[in-house]
């Protein structure tokens, strides 16, 4: 099978957790043939991870780049996105197209026609109310959206139009229309020309030449590795050539979108522009996707919210690598009983400072008790100043105890780094206490959590994001920002060993059964065939005959039909 992979951060170049997954999928189906097509700029360095026999880069470009350009053609292929000035006819054209678009952007949701399908922006903007699955403001888009696609293809030209005054004016019109967003009918000049410039850079996919034969159009399937502008090709291919879309989301890009639009030193009208633009392209690829497969179920009810049909949405956990894990916690007396162990990024939503409150509590009521703080090393320049706020927070809460006048005084709190002499080895950090806890107020998929369950360790989390699905019965939850009810529930299993070996085994068990890397491509094997089972048949020029080959020829390694035994019909041994 040929799948056209749509990769998120420009895989094989960027490197995190989708590129660790996008390595681990193309790795562990070699019986198909992976063409990746990365959306998204590459690292500084340039540095590429090698691929596998079975994979190759086809093309790659930079939506983002502040150039406007796409890479080079030497390396990544090349674009139609010229910024000649269209003739009368295409001008026409591109008018009519983006005035659909902005008007499905800019359409109110008639009162109470949005039921559960309405995903209210007001979080983002603050400016009222968008409903990204409402039907009249949908197909607007959609029409628009597909309209620019094809003008684009045939003519190109698309970025240079997107910023023309012709754009701006049809944006304006549509913002001021009856019936357009409160929000969106208070906006000015700065925010049309603001929302126009990302507009441009937002739908540059529509610009690219992956739209021919050879490239997306050769594909049996495309698989992108997130939503939104990352899905936009194969959202296109299926425009274009019907084939199969299939989009893995593992966090919520649409809330990401919300998040920083309302973080952001941006007007109102123009934060409940953007917001709507995102939520209408979320909502598109959602409802023309053959198949999602979010993470977990917190990204899963993201979907149906946004107009994702529920019987097109499979949940698959991401696979984590456990052999690095076997031999860990197995013994019940492994790690120091009196200690926690917390692990991550140091960064405010991982409420550190609760954390230290709550373990303040503890030593009052178990005096031996000891914290780990385990930082991953980052780049973020935010992350210093956070972490030695919570330094300084735990030498005033816990000053340097010494057990007699000749002894030297020693903190019981310790803030160490991954990779250093005290935390070698996530193995190590783990096995050496009795409880890991999660402190944070904001969480997607946790792996920290996974991790410490492949380890046999009991945990103690707060109740955000996927946690409770991934613990399910094997840890306990308590609520966020409430650090007496996680000093109690750590307490409870410090002074509780043998509760604490239980959940411990418990935990190891659940992560090997729905959380390993296997279980993760058993569920995309079976998914990609699925696919291709329920895709109509699409004969290309060179395939030869249909059926001319037997399905067995495709099976992995070689097949001979054994011979019949004359008059019994049993196979000969």
């Amino acid at each position: 099978m040929r799948i056209g992979l749509l990769t998120e951060g420009g895989y094989p170049y960027a490197v995190g957790e989708s590129g660790v997954w996008c390595e681990r999928l193309v790795r562990g189906l070699g019986q198909h043939r992976f063409d990746l097509y990365a959306v998204g700029r590459p690292s500084a360095a340039g540095a590429s991870l090698p691929l596998p026999p079975n994979a190759r880069l086809v093309r790659a470009a930079d939506p983002e780049g502040a150039s406007g350009n796409l890479l080079e053609r030497a390396a990544l292929g090349t674009a139609r996105a010229a910024r000649r000035a269209y003739g009368r006819r295409d001008r026409r054209r591109f008018t009519e197209a983006y005035e659909r678009l902005a008007t499905g952007l800019c359409a109110e949701e008639a009162e109470g026609t949005g039921g559960a399908r309405g995903v209210s922006t007001a979080g983002a903007g603050g400016s009222g109310a968008a409903d990204v699955g409402e039907p009249g403001g949908a197909a607007a888009f959609a029409e628009g959206l597909y309209a620019l696609a094809e003008l684009a293809r045939e003519r190109g030209g698309l970025p240079g139009a997107l910023r023309s005054d012709d754009a701006v004016r049809a944006l304006e019109a549509a913002c001021r229309a009856p019936g357009a967003r409160r929000g969106a009918a208070a906006a000015g000049l700065p925010d049309h020309l603001a929302f126009a410039e990302h507009l441009e850079g937002v739908l540059r996919p529509l610009s690219l030449d992956w739209y021919e034969e050879d490239a997306l159009g050769a594909a049996d399937l495309c698989h992108a590795a997130a939503g939104g502008t990352t899905a936009l090709p194969g959202l296109l291919a299926g425009h274009f050539f019907g084939t199969p879309l299939l989009v893995t989301e593992y966090g919520v890009q649409l809330r990401a979108h919300y998040l920083s639009a309302a973080g952001a030193d941006r007007s109102a009208p123009l934060r409940t522009l953007l917001a709507a633009l995102h939520g209408r392209l979320a909502a598109e690829v959602y409802r023309q996707a053959a198949l999602l497969t979010p993470g977990n179920a917190h990204t899963r009810r993201w979907q149906e919210r946004c107009g994702a049909d529920r019987d097109r949405v499979r949940t698959v956990h991401p696979g984590m690598a456990a052999d690095r894990f076997d031999g860990v916690g197995e013994d019940e007396e492994s790690g120091d009983p009196a200690t926690l162990v917390w692990v991550g990024r140091a960064e405010p939503a991982k409420d550190l400072v609760a954390l230290l409150h709550a373990f303040a509590e503890i030593r009052t009521r178990q005096p031996d008790a000891r914290l780990r703080i385990v930082t991953v090393p980052v780049r973020d320049p935010g992350a210093e100043p956070y972490l030695a706020q919570c330094r300084a927070l735990a030498a005033q809460l816990f000053p340097d105890e010494a057990a007699g006048a000749h002894a030297v005084g020693e903190n019981p709190v310790s803030f160490e780094e991954l990779g250093g002499p005290e935390a070698p080895t996530l193995e190590d950090t783990y096995a050496s206490g009795a409880v890991v806890v999660l402190s944070s107020v904001v969480e997607g998929f946790p792996a920290g959590l996974v991790e410490a369950m492949f380890c046999a360790r009991a945990t103690v989390s707060t109740d955000v994001g996927a946690v409770v699905e991934i613990i399910g019965g094997t840890g306990l939850v308590v609520p966020p920002r409430n650090p007496r009810a996680l000093a109690d529930a750590c307490l409870a299993l410090l002074r509780d060993p043998e509760r604490r070996y239980r959940l411990g085994a418990a935990a190891r068990a659940r992560a090997l059964e729905l959380f390993t890397v296997e279980q993760n491509l058993a569920a995309f094997r079976g998914i990609y065939l699925e696919l291709l089972s329920h895709a109509p048949v699409r004969h290309r020029p060179g395939d030869g005959a249909l059926f001319a080959h037997p399905a067995e020829a495709h099976v992995p390694g070689s097949w001979t039909p054994r011979a019949v035994t004359a008059g019994t019909g049993a196979p000969d041994a």
